[in-house]
Order: structure tokens, then sequence, then C-alpha cells
């Protein structure tokens, strides 16, 4: 199985950790789409990563998609419940930290630019979004039910790599302020020996790879 990417993409890096905590055995392929990759295009139109390549040679992106499809192909260790609505309100918070990282890349996207040339409304509304993101994950975290429970979900994963690019692009500094219950979440979950082998390197100076 191959994984067409790289750890800078929290989207990679998501997907990265799930196959880590089920154990399944890929090699990253390091691609990314701002380079006319042609390995990308040919399994993504879209010219986006993730792409998983599975042994049989069927293509999967977007990491949602991939998600899905690693917890229908390997059901051990599950990531989401198996009474199909509580597993739709795990995917929906999976879906809101998705969010956030889509405003964080966002913002990243903007200060490529220069500074004349960077809408301050663009970068307002999405940190705004990442706020209430922030605030929601906070709740939910608190509550216990779809989040931070005993058992490591989709929607935990999905929340440490959002977390992780915040502070690995230093979007948001003061994020954690008034956010204890998150914090200790993510701190727990970055522990981790999956979020470990993934964290992203220092010295990486992309900021297209993302996509």
């Amino acid at each position: 199985m191959k994984l067409l990417g790289s750890y800078t993409s929290p989207y990679v890096r998501k997907i990265s950790v799930i196959l880590l905590e089920k154990g399944i055995a890929f090699d990253l392929v390091n691609a990314s789409p701002w380079a006319d990759d042609v390995h990308v295009v040919a399994v993504n139109p879209l010219g986006k990563v993730p792409v998983l390549i599975t042994s049989q040679g069927e293509n999967y992106f977007d990491s949602p998609i991939i998600a899905h499809y690693l917890e229908l192909a390997y059901p051990q260790l599950a990531l989401l419940p198996v009474e199909p609505f509580e597993a739709l309100r795990v995917r929906q918070i999976e879906a809101l930290a998705d969010g956030v990282t889509d405003a964080a890349m966002a913002i990243v996207r903007e200060c490529q630019r220069s500074p004349e040339g960077q809408n301050a409304q663009v970068l307002l509304r999405q940190r705004e979004k990442i706020r209430r993101g922030l605030d929601a994950l906070e709740r939910y975290a608190g509550e216990g039910f779809w989040l931070n429970t005993p058992a490591l979900s989709l929607a935990d994963i999905a929340v440490a790599c959002a977390v992780g690019v915040i502070n690995y692009r230093r979007i948001m500094p003061n994020w954690c302020v008034d956010r204890p219950v998150l914090v200790a979440l993510v701190e727990r979950l970055f522990a981790r020996e999956s979020f470990a082998r993934t964290t992203p390197p220092v010295s990486a100076v992309l900021y297209g790879d993302e996509m």
C-alpha cells in the first residue's frame, strides 16, 4: 500500500496516523500537487493529496473517503462506533476538525502573498472559523460522548491533526487559552507513537503541499 503526500500536510498525517494505529504497512511516497507531479494527477484528477493506492491498485483520494475505506477494509482497530448514528456523530466532529484544518491552510496560503496583496477580511474570516471551531471542539471534548472517550476514534485523530497544523504553522499561538480539555486531549494524543512518527519536520519550508 502506498500513500502519496507529505507529513507537512495535516490531511496526509491524519491518514498516516490511521494506518499506523491499525497496524497497516504502507510506504509514504513524497508527492506535492504544487510541483506538477504527474504521479498525483494520474491518480487524482483534482491534483490533491493524500492519495491512497491499495495493494490491489485501487486509488482513493480525499482524507474522509480514505478514512472510510480503511475503516471498511480494516475493521481492527475500530475507529468508529458500530451503531450507524453514533458513527455519524463521530464523523461530524471529524468534519468540524477538518474544517478547522481547512481554515488554517487558507490562512497559510493567504500569508504566502506579498503583504500588500493579502486580504485582511479573508484572514479575519478564517481565524474566526478556527476560533468557533475550537470552541465547539472544547465543548465536545468536555462532554466526552463522541470525542475524548476512552477509545481512540476518528474524531480524536482529526482534532489532533488540526491542532497540530495550527501549532506547526504558528497560526494561532494562544489557541490553548480557555480550552483546557482540548489541550489535555491533544497532549495525550501527541504522546502516542503514531503521532510521534508523523511529526512534520521542523526544517520544512514548503507551504503548498497540504492540498
